[in-house]
């Protein structure tokens, strides 16, 4: 029998097309422990997200053997092995170097569901050139990811140079006035340049998932 605070959702990749992720943050290493039991003995492979060193530390050693971990993400592959890459679909685009933890998790579930990215970190506004040297490359994705903190402008920079679809995550990156994020997301919720779609702040496994979305939808498309 099932303990009663844990109900895995087996059946989500039938019908979403990805399957249920674990998100570790505020879960205890004991509950985490008695999921991946769960899991293993179905042998599927899962995500995990917002999992941190101690945690990831302390787990049974038969799962963590079982693990390929990011502690850059705080993700974690359980009992599976990534395909071959593949063509990229998705640019993730971050604003400087400070961001990368929300776009390393979107990498990685990006790569959970075998769809390969292209990572370009550090491109913001502060010095555009940057952003300008790679524009090109950019706008060969069809999806791009725009992970930025403070005032968040880079996501409204890219919704007037890219075509594709646009995802903004806006981070908790910043100090003072930032407000932990909530001015990044508040700048990404008013940009000007149309139909950007915005996650929640320090969102990359969110962001993922809208890409997923996207391309599901392109495919089903007649």
């Amino acid at each position: 029998m099932n303990p009663p605070d844990i109900n895995l959702d087996f059946n989500r990749t039938e019908r979403l097309g990805f399957g249920e992720t674990i998100f570790c943050a505020q879960k205890t290493v004991s509950q985490i422990d008695r999921i991946l039991a769960e899991i293993a003995e179905k042998g599927e492979p899962f995500l995990l997200t917002r999992l941190e060193e101690a945690k990831f530390a302390a787990l049974a050693a038969t799962h963590r053997e079982a693990m390929d971990y990011d502690p850059d993400s705080q993700t974690a592959f359980f009992q599976f092995a990534p395909a071959a890459p593949s063509t990229p679909l998705v640019a993730v685009v971050t604003a400087g170097t400070s961001d990368s933890g929300p776009a390393r998790e979107a990498v990685r579930t990006l790569e959970f569901h075998n769809i390969a990215s292209t990572a370009i970190f550090d491109v913001g506004v502060a010095g555009i050139w940057r952003l300008v040297e790679r524009a090109d490359e950019i706008k060969r994705h069809p999806v791009v990811i725009a992970v930025a903190g403070m005032d968040a402008a880079l996501p409204s920079v890219l919704g007037g140079l890219v075509p594709g679809v646009l995802i903004a995550v806006p981070t908790s990156t910043g100090y003072g006035v930032a407000r932990d994020g909530e001015t990044a997301l508040a700048a990404c919720l008013v940009s000007c340049a149309p139909g950007v779609t915005v996650c929640n702040i320090d969102n990359g496994y969110g962001a993922a998932c809208a890409a997923i979305r996207t391309l599901t939808a392109g495919r089903m498309m007649p």
